[in-house]
């Protein structure tokens, strides 16, 4: 294996140790960490040579070959071929189920892997064509594969619990956070020509980037965010296509899978977008919010990116105010119905949707909104009618409340009644009692109509369940009777039938 990874090596007689040994870059031996500089970007840390790196120059010696010389030990004028072929060399992909298989080998790679991130940091020329093509072939040979699990081949079960579920951490690891720093320095360089770079960073290569998003290690996905998101803002062209591909995978994981590792990441990038999105909105823009941002608050794994995906319809209502009636419809379209967890996620999330909501907006959609979170108030869970209180604790979003009291009023007020006379939690009862003297402080007149119409309403109710109860108890009485009669007539047929049966005989006889 050692012969395939340093095949295109020049073979000499002989050469000593020190000789190895001076072609080895000190700074290929650094350690990774998951440090970043004051731009965002990930950057390397200077670590210990690696223990064995004696050893794998000792072995590289007796078998006749010579490592490459380092990238710093060339001069200018070769570095780019030698760059080339370094990369040819790191295209060798090694299996990593099993630890202690190639051990030797993959050191060395990493060593080479190293270094050509530490060049391309300080790279002063231009990348040339050659020099792209195989910097995204080696990319792509170490990074694009398929992640075989048989969670994806089915819908999320009823129960999940992402905390329960152990992830799978990417045994490759160690050479793959190494690819991704290459990568994203490559593509943060002010050495790469976008122009030229789109020719090979095109859209198959965006594509199965995105594809990646699905993988169960988080510090993967965390890479393929910073690097997916440099990749936006540097290649302008592709950025309808990054956008449509985004689109067709929420809409594989609503309809089709309901499991998918990344798309809190991919809505965190998308947030940073639509910040971005300029004045009036687009079409284009007005659909996505509509057709992949509102209905993914359908899925049952919503907890696991709603704090993302409340980012991104937060960023749409405040660019455009407009869409806040069509958001808080959408939320209402999607409530939950049995999971009290969820509510409590929605009723967090329509605060700070109306805390940008306009006037005219809000008018738009109160009457459904009210008619749900009167049910809310109502919730026998002390969360959910807890949180639906708290929205009273906004100053815009009350003063919205006491503006259109005339209508919210009669809806909400015999919610918070039924709550001041029989809820179990003592928290909500007291909320509800500060809710109903706000209403009553901005309105006494209509805040006693509304009370009197409550109990009218009440006392209407209860008189309608008396007679239905009446009617019960007349129907079973009925039915009683009814039956007691039937059981008398079969008594009496049974015992006439009896007595006929018993006088054929005798008149037979005689």
């Amino acid at each position: 294996m050692i012969k395939q990874l340093v095949g295109k090596l020049q073979r000499k007689p002989s050469f000593n140790n020190s000789h190895s040994d001076s072609n080895l870059d000190a700074n290929s031996s650094l350690n990774l960490s998951q440090e970043h500089d004051s731009h965002g970007n990930h950057k390397l840390n200077p670590g210990k040579k690696s223990s064995a790196r004696a050893d794998q120059t000792a072995n590289m010696s007796g078998s006749g070959y010579e490592p490459l010389p380092s990238l710093r030990d060339v001069p200018n004028s070769e570095k780019q071929n030698l760059f080339v072929k370094k990369l040819n060399l790191c295209c060798v992909v090694f299996d990593f189920s099993n630890p202690s298989k190639n051990i030797r080998e993959k050191d060395v790679k990493r060593q080479i892997l190293l270094e050509l991130v530490d060049y391309i940091s300080s790279v002063g020329t231009k990348f040339n064509e050659v020099a792209m093509q195989e910097i995204t072939k080696m990319v792509a040979t170490n990074l694009f594969r398929t992640f075989p699990s048989p969670k994806h081949d089915t819908k999320m079960p009823e129960i999940y619990d992402a905390d329960e579920d152990e992830l799978t951490v990417e045994p490759a690891w160690p050479h793959l956070q190494i690819v991704y720093e290459f990568l994203l320095r490559f593509v943060a360089s002010p050495e790469t020509d976008a122009k030229l770079a789109k020719r090979f960073i095109d859209h198959s290569f965006v594509l199965r980037l995105l594809d990646l998003f699905d993988s169960e290690d988080q510090r993967e996905r965390e890479y393929l965010k910073t690097i997916l998101h440099r990749i936006y803002g540097k290649f302008m062209v592709h950025r309808p296509y990054i956008r449509k591909a985004i689109n067709n995978i929420f809409y594989k994981f609503m309809f089709e899978t309901e499991k998918h590792n990344g798309i809190a990441e991919l809505l965190e990038i998308l947030g940073s977008i639509i910040n971005g999105f300029a004045l009036p909105l687009k079409e284009e823009h007005i659909l996505f919010l509509v057709r992949a941002l509102v209905p993914l608050h359908k899925p049952k794994s919503v907890s696991l990116y709603h704090q993302q995906l409340s980012y991104c319809i937060i960023q749409f209502v405040e660019k455009d105010h407009k869409l806040a009636d069509i958001v808080i419809k959408g939320l209402l379209k999607y409530w939950p119905v049995t999971s009290s967890s969820k509510e409590v996620l929605f009723l967090s999330e329509l605060e700070e949707v109306l805390e940008a909501t306009q006037a005219a907006e809000f008018q738009c959609c109160m009457i459904p909104l009210f008619r749900q979170l009167g049910r809310c108030l109502n919730s026998s869970h002390f969360q959910v009618a807890e949180r639906a209180l708290f929205l009273w604790n906004n100053d815009h979003i009350r003063n919205l409340i006491i503006q259109n009291r005339k209508v919210i009023m009669p809806i909400i007020l015999p919610a918070l009644e039924r709550n001041t006379r029989g809820h179990w939690n003592q928290a909500v009862l007291s909320l509800t009692l500060n809710v109903r003297r706000v209403f009553f402080e901005s309105d006494q007149e209509l805040f006693k109509e509304c009370l009197d119409r409550f109990q009218e309403s009440e006392a209407k109710e209860k008189e309608t369940q008396e007679k239905r109860e009446y009617t019960w108890k007349r129907l079973e009485d009925e039915a009683a009777c009814k039956s007691i009669i039937d059981e008398t007539d079969i008594s009496s047929a049974f015992t006439a039938s009896l007595t006929i049966t018993t006088d054929k005989p005798a008149n037979n006889y005689k």
